[in-house]
């Protein structure tokens, strides 16, 4: 099920009548709270509880025998990394790999059907699964590092892993953060859940009203049902494509961070408008800041990070990214999405251009060349395949074609376009000025905009759609 259906608003309904009841003793919390998570993770598909159960026990184990047994903490850490790894390539990436088989000995002239002989198992795609994996990962790693205990109650250890807010789309919640949360009957408090309150409605904004209203402007483009071309409509389409996807998943962290902070619990930010970024450094340390943390303490820094010089610190640097694109989606456009943030950074690196921009007093300037720099990613992100990419980056620069009828035929979709800049610059400018915000604070608007927020989820909601982090 997903937060904007009927179906949950049931489920959430009879999770918080119960919750009071069940969450005062520790065995039946974390019970509870797995049992819950299991039905709203196998509405879907009943069958994807194996796997999350699966890996999940391996790791539980795994955690206990590298404290019971430190002489052989490796083992037990290469037992989860294989079963949690193995688990994700088989089901996300054993038909992109065969089909990068296929291809290399078609490349040679010799025949070969990889592709064809995969399982039908293997070509379902659970949800969320990449996901609860790195989640489950982090949790084995931590313990083989010395930085956790493990936990000897298993319905604690899959109460923090199935959580239901952030199960299938994120935020990825280390073990550290959340366990320790787990182990007390947390009381929210009048300020907690307004709080709450707050994050699920301007959550439901974006994603409804925002994100679903620009899809049918986004996918006619994609999909050439338009049959529209030239460099206004197809920068307007990568920008509305940005934004699309912004409010898309970072609706969906504030809906598991508004949903956890009704219950008690805190979920970190996911989503500091990245968009507002001088650089694309900054970018990454606002952009789903979950996983971007994650590559970074489970992968850059392992691998030596900036620590072995400026040189290796930028090839460390390369291989997180083109992993990230890779950890997206199993298909060549996601890996050169990676590989081009990883060229921009490089750049950035080598030039620090745009920190003397920055210096310089053209801050506004360095935005807007980070946000073109990640709206060209975005197209290789969107597109079918790196064909079509290439040719929408080629439209994106061909200065011979500027006409602009395509905004009579779009124009109800692209007033949501222009909604969702206005908010972020109102951003900006509230968080130069103290003054607008202390104004913002003091005649108390904020149950104005969340009025106003839940109005407008009702009456101006786009064609429901699934979120886009799903397909992760």
């Amino acid at each position: 099920m997903i937060f904007n259906s009927i179906e949950f608003l049931i489920f959430g309904l009879l999770f918080f009548v119960a919750w009071p009841y069940f969450k005062k003793q520790n065995q039946r919390r974390w019970f509870f709270l797995t049992s819950m998570s299991f039905i709203f993770y196998g509405w879907w598909d009943w069958r994807f509880l194996f796997l999350i159960i699966g890996s999940g026990l391996i790791d539980y184990f795994c955690g206990i025998a590298i404290t019971k047994y430190p002489l052989k903490k490796r083992l037990y850490l290469i037992i989860s990394l294989i079963g949690n790894l193995g688990s994700l390539s088989i089901f996300k990436y054993s038909t992109f790999f065969a089909n990068i088989a296929d291809d290399i000995c078609q490349w040679f002239n010799i025949s070969s059907h990889f592709s064809t002989s995969i399982p039908e198992f293997a070509i379902i795609l659970p949800v969320g699964i990449s996901f609860y994996t790195f989640q489950s990962l982090s949790y084995t790693i931590d313990i083989y590092r010395g930085r956790l205990k493990p936990t000897n109650q298993i319905f604690h250890f899959f109460s923090y892993l199935s959580m239901f807010p952030q199960l299938v789309a994120g935020p990825i919640i280390r073990a550290r953060d959340l366990l320790a949360q787990l182990q007390t009957d947390r009381i929210a408090s009048p300020l907690q859940k307004w709080n709450g309150i707050k994050l699920i409605a301007f959550g439901l904004f974006q994603k409804v009203v925002l994100a679903d209203n620009l899809s049918y402007f986004i996918d006619s483009a994609f999909e050439g049902k338009g049959n529209i071309s030239g460099l206004p409509y197809w920068w307007t389409v990568t920008i509305a494509f940005a934004f699309q996807i912004y409010c898309d998943f970072s609706g969906y962290s504030l809906i598991a961070r508004g949903l956890a902070k009704y219950m008690g619990y805190h979920f970190k930010m996911n989503f500091n408008h990245p968009y507002l970024a001088k650089n694309l450094k900054m970018f990454w340390e606002r952009w789903h800041i979950s996983l971007s943390t994650w590559f970074r303490d489970y992968v850059y820094i392992p691998l030596g990070g900036s620590a072995k010089g400026f040189f290796y610190g930028i090839v460390f640097m390369c291989i997180t990214m083109i992993l990230s694109g890779l950890w997206h989606g199993a298909n060549y456009t996601f890996i050169i999405w990676g590989g081009l943030h990883a060229l921009f950074l490089t750049i950035e690196r080598l030039t620090k251009l745009k920190r003397r921009i920055t210096n310089f007093g053209f801050g506004s300037l360095a935005i807007v060349i980070t946000f073109i720099q990640v709206c060209i990613g975005w197209v290789y992100f969107r597109a079918s395949n790196y064909h079509q990419a290439n040719d929408i980056i080629a439209q994106l620069f061909n200065f011979s074609d500027m006409s602009l009828n395509f905004i009579s035929t779009y124009f109800d979709n692209l007033f949501y376009l222009w909604l969702a800049i206005i908010i972020e610059i109102c951003i900006s400018i509230r968080r130069k000025y103290s003054s607008i915000y202390t104004l913002y604070k003091k005649y108390n608007l904020d149950i104005i905009m969340v009025a106003l927020a839940i109005a407008m989820s009702i009456f101006m909601r786009g064609e429901g759609k699934q979120f886009i982090y799903f397909q992760f």
